[in-house]
């Protein structure tokens, strides 16, 4: 590791020391870093600060890096930004060591005749990807290149630029392992893809499979906070009891995959009461009626049988709702439960957006909030000249209708490859074939390429199938063009550069991006540098980028949220859409109405579900050797079953289990707990990795998509993760 790095010693001082903290919130202010470092000698030399944003997850929380002497030697949450607020999690401080670790990609790869990498020059590269992807695309038109990416600030732009100036239209996000069904759904019912929910002033809020206090932005956890200390009813859904148990007054553990008929049977409640806003649902919504009749049998006692909770316990929810509103609502998850989890998923994303409108709790104060934002304007087309538009749509139109365009289904794009369709894929910032979905079957249709290239940091277990590896800088060695954020206040914030590059041949995403443009004879398109391009979209909202370096972020206050307003419903109908033409087309009901999940558990099987920690962003943050530590110090990958089903199979804490089903074997040890639903099994989604050359993280637990089949979910397309029962047994029983 770099002598710049944050040393071992102080970061485990500072992270590891508050796992407490951690274990109850996942956010560790620098007040309580500064204090774990005390003992630390005091750096001397040359001081600068800069602002710039995190990159341990999607939320890109602002913060302040302090540099010694080319040293980053401390991370302080910005205030100003709206998901930090002067706070950092865990994962933040110790992701901020991906620039130092001793495994990063350093030099372009290329796998040779034998199937190992040699390090080769960015030229060679350019030129030999330059030759294959333009031989792909004249044999077999452009339709056959894809490109997957998570996105980020500058690849958000760079990413879809370079495909569609080659004339694809095949960009896609990770949403299909992540939140394409939910915002897909929602989309459908409401027409925005995901909303607010408005903790600090409400009365009650639902959250279902999901955890503030198992890492997701610092703000979302002090609202939460400031929700229970009001006395706000909040309530958990979840198979596991999670994290956010410190703040909640009800743990409601639900059997997986039965979400939506928990939420159908709130609302026939509602609805069979007189207890929702008839006044609201007629003035905003179209086709009531016919929802309403179709989930009349969907009642508390029919919901019993199906999600193992109480008909009281329903009825009592639906009517603490009623009795709550419009300060209420459910909260609009993420990927655990509906985010792209079961067959069930877009269909539960629609259902909250109804249950949500019979509150009619939309834009009011503890309600659900479809807050605005701020966005670049058109830019010079002399300076900033557009690709044409791709004729064709991006591959998976037609087979999944309801996926969002914005993301399309990466898992159709790997189906394609699998089948020979689609010849040549590109990726960045994205790990699909250990995170995405069954990793046999991604390997082998990651494999059936003509070519694949992998823009990363590290070597991940995509890159190791790649025919070219280009290392990426990491995320502390660049600036980016601004990230725009919808909020009460929206704002604008910006990742600078705060180190210089630690692998003098790495290179920065967008110029890897415009570099390969030009060798692919479509460099018109990026006659620009990143700074250049930040600065004219700055200047389109008022702002200019050396004042926006100064402040880190920037808002836009004259855009404040307002309370009470009518949100412009963005839909074909121009209402809360009850009934959807587009679902009916799609083979699905107009309404949302009951769909079981695929795979049901039999005999001694469970279902196997999975979920983020405090400490891990999925499987990009396991190979940080600090992290790992604290996994290690608190045996963190465990698998998690229930205590009186443990009982029943003679398994007790602690022992070593077998977990098997037909497409996986493996081992780990068992948490016996009364924490979690008696027909789910909980496998953290971090570990297992198989890449050697990340050797912190290299075959450290079970990695869950081992034992996912391969599925799309039907008319949107998501990976249904937790479409899956396995068998646990004690070795050696």
């Amino acid at each position: 590791m770099s002598e710049n790095a944050i040393t071992r010693r102080s970061f485990l001082a500072g992270s590891a020391g508050v796992a407490a903290l951690t274990a109850a919130s996942g956010y560790v202010s620098f007040s309580a870093w500064e204090q774990a470092h005390a003992d630390d000698a005091a750096p001397v030399g040359e001081t600068k600060t800069v602002h710039t944003l995190c990159n341990a997850c999607s939320s890109k929380c602002g913060f302040t890096a302090y540099i010694v002497d080319g040293r980053l030697t401390k991370l302080i949450g910005d205030a100003d930004h709206p998901y930090a607020k002067n706070k950092l999690c865990a994962r933040g401080y110790g992701y901020s060591q991906i620039a130092y670790s001793k495994d990063r990609l350093t030099d372009p790869l290329k796998k040779n005749d034998q199937g190992k990498f040699e390090a080769i020059s960015w030229e060679q590269a350019y030129r030999e990807i330059a030759e294959k992807t333009k031989g792909i695309i004249g044999s077999d038109g452009a339709q056959a290149i894809a490109l997957v990416h998570d996105p980020r600030p500058s690849g958000k732009f760079y990413a879809s630029r370079f495909m569609n100036a080659l004339g694809s239209a095949n960009v896609y996000t990770h949403g299909a392992a992540c939140n394409l069904s939910k915002e897909s759904g929602m989309t459908q019912t409401i027409g925005a893809g995901n909303y607010a929910s408005d903790m600090a002033n409400s009365k009650m809020t639902m959250f279902i499979g999901r955890s503030y206090a198992d890492a997701i932005r610092p703000s979302s956890v002090m609202e939460l906070q400031k929700a229970h200390e009001r006395g706000a009813n909040i309530v958990l859904v979840d198979p596991r009891c999670n994290n956010s148990r410190v703040f909640a007054n009800e743990w409601v553990p639900i059997n997986p995959g039965t979400d939506l008929a928990l939420v159908l049977a709130m609302s026939n409640v509602l609805i069979t009461r007189g207890l929702y806003d008839k006044e609201y649902v007629t003035a905003n919504g179209v086709g009531f009626e016919e929802w309403a009749a179709a989930i009349a049998d969907h009642t508390p006692q029919w919901a019993e049988g199906v999600t193992g909770i109480s008909a009281t316990t329903i009825e009592r929810l639906a009517v603490q709702f009623a009795e709550a509103a419009p300060a209420a609502s459910i909260e609009s998850s993420w990927r655990g439960a509906f985010g792209c989890s079961y067959q069930n998923s877009g269909e539960t994303g629609r259902a909250i957006c109804l249950f949500n409108t019979l509150l009619g709790c939309w834009n009011q104060k503890g309600g659900a909030l479809l807050t605005g934002s701020v966005s670049p304007a058109a830019l010079d087309k002399e300076k900033f000249p557009s690709p044409p538009k791709p004729e064709a749509k991006i591959a998976g139109t037609a087979e999944y209708p309801l996926a969002l365009k914005g993301m399309g289904t990466n898992l159709f794009a790997a189906q394609q490859a699998k089948e020979g369709a689609i010849k040549a894929m590109f990726f960045y910032n994205s790990n699909m074939a250990a995170g995405y979905s069954n990793t046999a079957y991604l390997a082998e249709a990651l494999g059936n390429l003509d070519l694949n290239v992998v823009i990363d940091v590290q070597m991940s277990e995509t890159a190791m199938l790649a025919d070219y590896v280009l290392p990426d800088t990491s995320y502390l060695e660049r600036t980016e063009i601004p990230e725009f954020i919808g909020d009460v206040v929206p704002a604008v914030a910006l990742r600078n550069q705060a180190i210089e590059k630690v692998h003098p041949n790495t290179k920065p995403v967008d110029v890897i991006f415009s570099e390969l443009a030009e060798a692919c004879g479509v460099g018109e398109y990026f006659k620009f540098n990143v700074e250049e391009l930040a600065e004219a979209q700055l200047q389109t909202v008022g702002l200019s980028l050396e004042a926006l370096r100064q402040t880190g972020t920037a808002t836009f206050p004259e855009k404040t949220f307002k309370y009470g307003s009518t949100p412009k419903w963005k839909t074909p109908t121009e209402k809360v859409q009850f009934t959807s033409e587009a679902c009916e087309k799609a083979g699905l009901s107009a309404s949302p109405v009951w769909v079981e999940p695929l795979t049901m558990p039999m005999g001694n099987e469970l279902r196997l579900i999975g979920g983020k920690q405090a400490i891990h962003s999925h499987t990009q943050t396991t190979n940080i050797e600090d992290l790992m530590q604290i996994t290690k110090d608190y045996d963190l990958t465990r698998v998690w079953m229930n205590a009186e089903k443990a009982a029943q199979l003679g398994i007790a804490d602690g022992d070593e289990v077998e977990v098997s089903n037909t497409q996986h074997t493996g081992r780990c040890r068992v948490k016996v707990t009364e924490r979690i639903n008696p027909t789910a099994l909980y496998m953290p989604s971090h570990y297992g990795c198989s890449s050697p050359e990340q050797h912190t993280a290299y075959n450290v637990g079970l990695r869950q998509m081992d034992f996912v089949p391969f599925h799309m979910e039907p008319a949107y397309g998501a990976a249904m993760t937790q479409e899956t029962t396995v068998t646990v047994k004690k070795v050696g029983a």
